[in-house]
């Protein structure tokens, strides 16, 4: 029988799925297991790890689940190659989870995330990618000039102008996290718009957005961490301010 991999000699005593799972991440995190790689067959790794077949099924469903191993029927199981996205959907979780107790958190992560995206925008922005943003930021325009603003198509070409920021930087890494940042804050970006129409002020979100428009299309990174709050982050503010105000004693 040959001499089983080093990542299966390193299994060790925790939990027994858990087990299996840890030397299965540091076998790619070693490079013993590349992208692309088969992994050898259910019978065989239980063997060679001294564990039931069913522990390592499991151990395999979950690393599956994460994205980063692969069944294809009648072939195997494959390391993942590329970033897959059903491998931030357990970091989604956690934080939606726990979204009521680390707000302020999950609303610094939005800003540093956009002002990021932003600069790389900026740097690699091309004419027709832009004109898509030229496109939303008129619609909002229009829809901020109309009689009575209709809420969810302003909030619809809001949400695509800043999806359309985030498809400039051109880097799929990058959009993939704003993109999540932007589910994670789908409600709480809703309420604002929502608030500042019912209020009489969507012009002071066109003109936010006219800002990152600006910006990007005059190539000038100063003041942007400044823009991207005073898109929605001092209504947050006010917003906080006024649902849970300070107690004077």
């Amino acid at each position: 029988m040959p001499e089983s991999p080093e990542y299966i000699k390193n299994l060790k005593s925790e939990s027994v799925v858990q087990r299996v799972i840890d030397c299965l991440t540091e076998a790619m995190v070693s490079r013993q297991l590349k992208p692309g790689d088969k992994l050898p067959p259910e019978p065989e790794l239980a063997a060679a790890f001294g564990v039931a077949r069913t522990s390592v099924r499991e151990a395999i469903k979950i690393l599956t689940y994460l994205g980063v191993l692969e069944s294809r029927r009648s072939e195997g199981t494959f390391v993942v190659s590329g970033f897959q996205e059903s491998m931030i959907d357990p970091m989604v979780y956690g934080i939606i989870l726990n979204q009521g107790e680390d707000f302020e958190s999950l609303m610094e992560l939005r800003e540093m995330t956009e002002a990021g995206i932003l600069r790389l925008a900026i740097r690699k922005w091309s004419p027709e990618k832009l004109a898509f943003l030229r496109e939303r930021l008129s619609q909002m325009e229009r829809l901020a000039n109309g009689t009575d603003t209709d809420l969810e198509a302003f909030f619809q070409a809001d949400d695509d102008f800043h999806n359309g920021v985030s498809a400039l930087c051109q880097n799929a890494l990058a959009d993939k996290i704003n993109r999540v940042v932007r589910v994670l804050t789908y409600a709480v970006r809703h309420h604002t718009v929502e608030s500042m129409i019912r209020s009489g002020r969507v012009e002071e979100l066109v003109q936010a957005h006219r800002r990152i428009y600006e910006a990007l299309e005059s190539r000038d990174a100063g003041g942007l961490e400044e823009i991207i709050r005073n898109t929605y982050f001092l209504e947050v503010a006010r917003q906080q301010e006024r649902e849970n105000p300070v107690r004077k004693n």
